[in-house]
């Protein structure tokens, strides 16, 4: 009897395929995860940027040297017409973006501030303000980095929570990034 010759792949083929795939999957799957908290880190730190600019912003065109007390603020546009200093992805003090919470903490308002181009009253505006991101979970296996930014504009990165700071640096162990 001729037995015939059947095409496909046996058992012990099939387990070597798997395990090989098994062991790229567990060398390359760090290697994301690493990729992906470095990439939310990178749009946070953009985030505290943006927010940082349009406080300039607001300081040099409509807050007359000062800053907005808020969000909001930032996100209103000028009575006279034109853009908000800020895009709509920004509307409050607290936003959740990418992995983190972001927020924004005033510092002391100006009694001599004057009424601003939108609609701020006088008194209203702020000499400084803060603006921490905090991660929601630290990623396991992957340094976690809080984030914070003041009107001086130096981005500092902590492994712990970034305190409010009005002026000067934070406490340690933030640092200035770059």
């Amino acid at each position: 009897m001729k037995r015939q010759h059947e095409a496909g792949f046996t058992l012990v083929e099939l387990l070597l395929v798997v395990t090989l795939i098994g062991i790229l999957a567990s060398i390359a799957i760090p290697g994301l995860i690493r990729a992906r908290a470095a990439a939310m880190e990178v749009s946070t730190i953009g985030s505290l940027r943006a927010i940082h600019s349009a406080q300039a912003v607001y300081l040099a065109t409509c807050g007359a040297g000062f800053y907005a007390p808020s969000i909001p603020w930032l996100a209103t546009k000028p009575t006279a017409g034109g853009q908000a200093f800020i895009g709509p992805e920004f509307a409050a003090n607290t936003t959740d973006r990418q992995g983190y919470r972001i927020r924004f903490s005033l510092g002391t308002r100006a009694a001599v501030a004057p009424k601003t181009c939108n609609g701020l009253a006088g008194g209203q505006a702020v000499d400084s303000y803060f603006v921490g991101a905090d991660l929601f979970v630290a990623n396991s296996g992957v340094v976690s980095r809080y984030f914070g930014v003041n009107q001086t504009g130096v981005v500092y990165q902590s492994t712990k929570r970034v305190v409010p700071f009005y002026s000067g640096t934070p406490p340690a162990p933030a640092r200035p990034i770059g």
